[in-house]
């Protein structure tokens, strides 16, 4: 049997597109390649950034500060005098940009002292984004941190 250069090239693209199209199958049915958007409902949040930035700022008028640090291999988080963490309604969230399963958020109720340790067992190394929001006389305070864990 004969190919000629026709032939030859028509084995050729096949052969290459098979070899694509498998890499896209692969990409599209594999959990371990899951490309997560930051947030479900992405437009419904963009409504509501402008309310984010104004309560980062009234956070940031406050004469105490939240602080987010890591001790050796934990990551406490402070409280200023200012945050009565029994009156006020709030929550710690820690959101993973590099995967959504591990994203978790601790209330202002389970919250005892005013330095706080999370827990090292829902922490794993990378990055991620802290986020404390919190009530106070109908006013909306927000406090955004990145960290390296």
């Amino acid at each position: 049997m004969k190919i000629n250069w026709g032939t030859g090239l028509v084995i050729g693209m096949v052969a290459f597109i098979t070899f694509i199209m498998y890499f896209v199958v692969t990409m599209m049915s594999s959990s371990e390649f899951d490309h997560d958007l930051v947030v479900e409902d992405y437009y419904k949040a963009e409504l509501h950034y402008q309310e984010d930035i104004d309560a980062e700022e009234n956070a940031l008028a406050l004469d105490g500060k939240v602080r987010v640090e890591k001790r050796g291999t934990k990551l406490v988080v402070f409280f200023p005098e200012i945050i009565d963490l029994k009156k006020m309604d709030g929550d710690v969230s820690l959101y993973r940009p590099s995967n959504k399963k591990l994203d978790f958020s601790i209330s202002f109720s389970e919250i005892k002292n005013r330095e706080f340790e999370i827990p090292e067992d829902l922490l794993v190394k990378g990055r991620w984004n802290v986020k404390v929001t919190w009530k106070n006389d109908d006013k909306d305070y927000l406090f955004k941190k990145e960290i390296i864990y």
